[in-house]
């Protein structure tokens, strides 16, 4: 069971981001404060989850949120500030679209810049270890597989429906053989300057 809290405050929020290691489509990052005691042993890191598992508790997780939101930064922006910039950028907004406003915020990994006056804590596999960032990780996951099976519609000749733009070996070479789509992030090559946070 992953644990309830960081902090003691009742508006604890967790954040997360997904499709950051991707060649195509936007990141995608959700926040979520939860009632205060909830918990579900099912919730887990997304990537441990089916996408039946994942959908089934993104319900769950909605329900029993006192408040949560998800954004998207796109691959232009992504080419211009970098991607952990855009990564945090994402989460930045994900804050200012909630309905509350959050006393601590926990986020995976270990980089985030501080928004506004707020604590926060940066936590590496925290979608391992804390329920809050576990459901920031599904909602995520969740809403960036559906837009990219949207963007498919458009562009199916780069299987986006399997590989969520990831890195495979088919997308790759569909890249080759059709070139690239104004969802492809044109810098994306990760040297370390797509590693560097802009303050």
């Amino acid at each position: 069971m992953l644990k309830l809290n960081y902090s003691n405050c009742k508006l604890e929020c967790g954040l997360d981001e997904v499709g950051r290691g991707c060649l195509a489509g936007p990141v995608t990052a959700a926040a979520v404060i939860l009632k205060p005691g909830f918990s579900n042993k099912l919730i887990n890191d997304s990537k441990k989850l089916s996408k039946e598992k994942r959908l089934e508790l993104s319900k769950i997780i909605k329900e029993n949120s006192l408040a949560f939101s998800i954004s998207n930064i796109q691959p232009i922006i992504i080419d211009e500030i970098n991607i952990l910039n855009a990564s945090i950028l994402a989460m930045h907004k994900c804050l200012k679209k909630l309905k509350l406003k959050p006393e601590f915020i926990i986020v995976d990994g270990n980089k985030f810049k501080k928004f506004n006056d707020i604590p926060h804590k940066a936590i590496v596999k925290g979608d391992q270890k804390y329920m809050s960032i576990a459901a920031a990780s599904i909602l995520a996951k969740n809403y960036r597989d559906e837009y990219m099976n949207d963007l498919d519609n458009n562009f199916p000749n780069y299987s986006w429906v399997t590989n969520k733009g990831y890195p495979t070996i088919a997308h790759k070479k569909s890249i080759i053989k059709y070139g690239i789509t104004i969802h492809h992030r044109k810098s994306f090559k990760l040297y370390d300057k797509q590693l560097i946070i802009d303050f």
